[in-house]
């Protein structure tokens, strides 16, 4: 029963980390952040409230004016708007300046070019990720499920906690190495997209959720492995020594004298013959009289 809990725990933390994995990698939440983007100018008429662009302070459309090329570069906090965004490994989405859904860009074509085979190999590690640990989880089922001897499930055991290993680790480089990728992003990607200030986000925690719950997993299982190994070694010993010890009272039971066991037995068979029943008056012993004996010579005949 033991090694059952330990096995549907280990099972339970694999799958766990496998359904985190593939609901990070498929999301675009790894990272959040606000930029601030300049307001346009407003296009519509002067009755409609357009709170997220600029209106010209005269009737003049052609921007021929002075004023409006000092109020077209004139700076402050009331001429941008903040608008979040969210970036993943395979998209980055900002909100729209109507505030109205999200403009969404590949993330890819935002890396730098010299970081772009970095991404693609965090993209191969986080596939190699998700594969092992649906291989672990194969595994483990079958072990928990269908195994029928205790060698088969030690087999499968093995392979499960080499798998789940190798995923753990595979994920905390992808994971490693899609933060360097972004970080260079901020600090050399385009103007249009550098964000003001900017934190991890839902996903990147729910990958390192799946990180940790992989390599709870590969020690529960390795745990559980080493522990049946050891079971099975101590059962070992104990059989051998109790077989060196029968071995050991048989090899002195036969180097016992001859002697020796020829005066315990005549013992013991004087012991029966002097707790038989003697009648007093005729004693016989198998229909034969006994002959009587003084107590002085009984030693000496015996």
């Amino acid at each position: 029963m033991d090694r059952r809990r330990r096995a549907t725990l280990a099972l339970t933390l694999n799958f766990l980390s496998l359904l985190f994995s593939i609901t990070a990698f498929s999301s675009s939440y790894w990272c959040e952040g606000v930029r601030k983007v300049p307001k346009p100018f407003c296009t519509g008429s002067a009755r409609e409230r357009q709170p997220f662009c600029i209106r010209f302070n005269n009737s003049d459309s052609n921007g021929s004016s002075s004023n409006v090329v000092q109020y077209t570069w004139e700076t402050g906090d009331d001429k941008f708007i903040e608008r979040h965004f969210h970036a993943g490994i395979w998209y980055s989405c900002e909100e729209n300046i109507s505030g109205d859904g999200e403009k969404c860009r590949s993330f890819i074509t935002l890396t730098p070019p010299a970081d772009r085979g970095v991404l693609w190999l965090s993209i191969v590690a986080e596939v190699l990720y998700i594969t092992l640990l649906l291989t672990g989880v194969s595994l483990m089922s079958v072990e928990v499920c269908y195994y029928t001897s205790v060698i088969d499930g030690l087999k499968l055991n093995a392979f499960a906690a080499i798998f789940t290993v190798l995923s753990g680790l595979l994920g905390m480089v992808a994971h490693m190495m899609y933060t360097t990728v972004f970080q260079m992003t901020v600090n050399l990607g385009p103007e249009d997209w550098r964000p003001q200030n900017w934190d991890y986000g839902w996903s990147y925690c729910l990958a390192w959720g799946s990180f940790t719950c992989c390599m709870a997993a590969s020690v529960t299982t390795i745990n559980r492995y080493t522990k049946t190994i050891l079971e099975f070694k101590q059962r070992r010993r104990n059989l051998e020594r109790t077989l060196q010890n029968k071995q050991k009272t048989l090899e002195q039971d036969d180097s016992q004298p001859v002697w020796d066991v020829y005066i315990n037995t005549i013992q013991n068979n004087r012991e029966g013959f002097v707790d038989l029943p003697i009648s007093s008056q005729n004693p016989t012993v198998y229909g034969n009289p006994i002959v009587h004996f003084p107590y002085t010579q009984c030693d000496e005949y015996c």
